[in-house]
């Protein structure tokens, strides 16, 4: 599964830049102008990640941020914010604000790539192919194999899905634990 990318930036020519450079990468790009228009397109379209200006018509990034932070959908959506404000009070704000990264512009694309697929990674394992490891439980999501130590377990696909769907929660919970 490719992930499903959202840019937000009022600037078409930045969004069409990121559009062009993340479908080249093999991730599948979605635009938004502002906070209203993504608004729709996270209700419709789900993304795995998005890419988030500061400075925009209406509501800004930060409040954005934050808003989406407060509710229960999109509280985990990984944010990388994109934007000309890079003094530290700047950065701090974004973070403070619930972005997981942080990017200035202008921006090398090879770096932005980088960001990205090191967040995905660390978010949504399951979308960016690569093995979860849950203590002894390990799931590939190239073979849709679960594995306990040197055992294989039988899963059908629906389970599959369930057990990689909840193992970021079971991560957490087994941190917490030890």
């Amino acid at each position: 599964m490719n992930a499903r990318i959202l840019i937000v930036d009022d600037e078409p020519a930045i969004r069409d830049m990121l559009t062009f450079a993340l479908s080249n990468s093999g991730y599948e790009p979605l635009a938004a102008e502002d906070a209203r228009a993504a608004d729709l397109l996270i209700a419709d379209q789900s993304p795995d990640l998005m890419l988030l200006d500061w400075m925009m018509p209406g509501e800004t990034g930060v409040s954005f941020c934050r808003r989406l932070r407060s509710q229960s959908t999109t509280r985990d959506l990984p944010i990388i914010m994109l934007t000309a404000r890079d003094a530290e009070a700047d950065v701090l704000a974004g973070l403070d604000a619930g972005a997981d990264d942080y990017l200035g512009k202008p921006f090398s694309t090879r770096e932005l790539l980088g960001r990205v697929k090191a967040v995905l990674r660390r978010t949504t394992p399951h979308v960016v192919g690569e093995v979860l490891r849950v203590g002894d439980l390990m799931l590939d999501p190239a073979s849709h194999r679960v594995t306990v130590g040197d055992e294989e377990l039988a899963f059908g696909p629906t389970e599959y899905k369930l057990l990689q769907f909840f193992s970021p929660i079971l991560s957490g919970f087994l941190a917490v634990a030890s």
